[in-house]
């Protein structure tokens, strides 16, 4: 199953897809959303999804398309090479991390490793995860640690947010309650110091939550 916002992105990954023996597009989705209503229905082997689309990015996709498909792997595409980028698509559960820009030389062989079970990594990725996080990042880090760090589901509300979702949006695309999203929108504020909407954005855009 391909996930993208971009059709051309979805025309081109379906054309190396297809032109694999063996290998069949069972179906293609535009949004997150679509792709979790897509994988409980399809059950595909893999879902190959875009880091960054409208409803439910690619990181909250995955957590819920593993819950309704839990043998589906998923292989992550993404513009971004950052450390924090890396360890959030792992830890939502994807099991491969390609560069767009490494598409047409690293998807067959992505596919091939993912479905065997195996983690997969482009080249300039591997290279993030063996050196760690750049000093600037790690002065980022420690500076974040000395605060009480958000949970993965802070983190998820703080998005939506600096997306411009509303809290009844929120709660519908995360299957929540408005008044658990404004709970959490609330405490995730307070730990991390937000005092507006705008500051909001600001911090998601600078640690790269979302895409300016």
């Amino acid at each position: 199953m391909i996930v993208d916002d971009h059709e051309l992105v979805r025309h081109g990954t379906r054309g190396i897809l297809r032109a694999h023996p063996g290998w069949q597009v069972v179906g293609e989705a535009a949004d997150g959303k679509g792709a979790v209503q897509m994988a409980e229905t399809l059950l595909p082997d893999m879902a190959i999804l875009d880091i960054a689309m409208p409803n439910l990015d690619g990181l909250e996709a995955t957590r819920q398309i593993l819950k309704v498909a839990p043998n589906t792997k998923v292989l992550i595409l993404t513009m971004h090479d950052s450390f924090q980028m890396v360890r959030r698509i792992l830890e939502a559960g994807a099991q491969g991390y390609i560069l767009k820009t490494d598409l047409a030389a690293n998807l067959v062989k992505a596919v091939r490793e993912v479905s065997q079970g195996k983690l997969f990594l482009t080249p300039r990725v591997s290279e993030i995860v063996l050196q760690g996080a750049p000093d600037t990042e790690n002065c980022a880090a420690r500076t974040e640690a000395a605060k009480v760090s958000p949970t993965p589901r802070e983190f998820q509300i703080i998005r939506l947010l600096a997306q411009g979702k509303s809290n009844k949006e929120s709660a519908s695309l995360l299957n929540i309650s408005t008044r658990t999203v404004e709970c959490y929108r609330a405490r995730a504020m307070r730990k991390l110091n937000l005092k507006s909407t705008a500051e909001v954005v600001r911090y998601a855009i600078r640690n790269k939550i979302v895409e300016a």
